[in-house]
């Protein structure tokens, strides 16, 4: 049976707001996207209400807050030795649900050509309109150089990536933090490959503590980089990375929330509460978005 491909029916005018960090933590067939000592731990760690919604469901709620939301899994299927959700699925759930749902594909780095190959086929196949990377959970060192094949494919199909930096939930609190190491996640780790592939466009994932001068300083030197700003409560966000969403990196900063781990609602009520000026707020919840992605008309 031929695929239903992604095909983008955002009304953008009309939304409040993109979500650019949204997880689908559970397939059609119940199968979760994580093993579940590590489901476990990261919903101890982020405290959260409602752990695994269904995409329908996801659409739902912002169809009724007039947002429209990035969505994907991680695979980690070497590391983990867990298969990912389905992403195929994650692209028709999207399709079907295009008035809101952006699908972001994730293809496992250690896999090698098969990683490129698969990127390919959920980009012709299925329409995803970016990628979704974890080097920590996925355990890979994104500037070592037998990556960049796969970096130099994602860079010729000109689509974004977003790359987990910073602190990690995944495995928070267990012993060895369950086997995850976090220095994969030092955003100087993605410098190198935004200099190395200046078209290649690429979001840090989330305030990039303990690193998060660092997260500034690329962002600020690299037209290529953006930074998401998920995975916290903005009334936790370092000083330095609000200061600098007011001014130089107002242009490069995007709404993000994490969900379900972080609902959109409380996201956005503590974002009301930042010293951000008027003319901000839109662009970093919705209009660097727009440019990034390029659903402008």
């Amino acid at each position: 049976m031929a695929s239903t491909r992604y095909e983008l029916g955002l009304d953008v005018a009309s939304l409040t707001a993109i979500d650019m960090h949204v997880h689908i933590e559970i397939d059609g067939h119940g199968h979760v996207s994580l093993p579940q000592d590590l489901m476990d731990a990261s919903s101890k760690y982020f405290k959260a209400e409602e752990r695994t919604p269904s995409l329908d469901a996801i659409a739902a709620t912002y169809r009724e807050l007039n947002m429209a939301a990035v969505v994907f899994t991680v695979d980690a299927r070497t590391r983990l030795k867990h298969e990912p959700n389905s992403i195929e699925e994650i692209a028709e759930g999207a399709a079907r649900n295009n008035d809101v749902l952006i699908p972001f594909g994730s293809v496992d780095p250690l896999t090698g050509a098969d990683a490129i190959d698969r990127a390919k086929q959920l980009v012709e196949d299925y329409g995803v309109r970016g990628f979704k990377f974890h080097p920590s959970l996925q355990g890979f060192n994104p500037s070592d150089q037998r990556y960049y094949p796969l970096w130099e494919a994602l860079q010729q199909l000109g689509l974004p990536a977003v790359f987990h930096t910073g602190q990690n939930g995944m495995g928070a609190g267990t012993p060895g933090g369950s086997g995850i190491k976090l220095g994969y996640s030092n955003p100087l780790l993605l410098d190198e490959v935004a200099a190395d592939f200046p078209q290649f466009q690429i979001i840090m994932a989330h305030p990039s503590v303990p690193w998060q001068d660092e997260a500034n300083s690329i962002a600020t030197h690299k037209s290529n980089v953006f930074i998401d700003l998920s995975g916290w409560s903005p009334k936790y966000f370092p000083e330095s990375l609000v200061k600098l969403s007011n001014s130089v990196l107002q242009d490069k900063v995007l709404f993000g929330t994490d969900y379900p781990l972080i609902t959109p609602q409380k996201w956005m009520s503590a974002f009301a509460d930042l010293p951000l000026k008027d003319a901000v707020r839109p662009k970093i919840l919705k209009e660097n978005a727009v440019r990034l992605l390029g659903l402008g008309s």
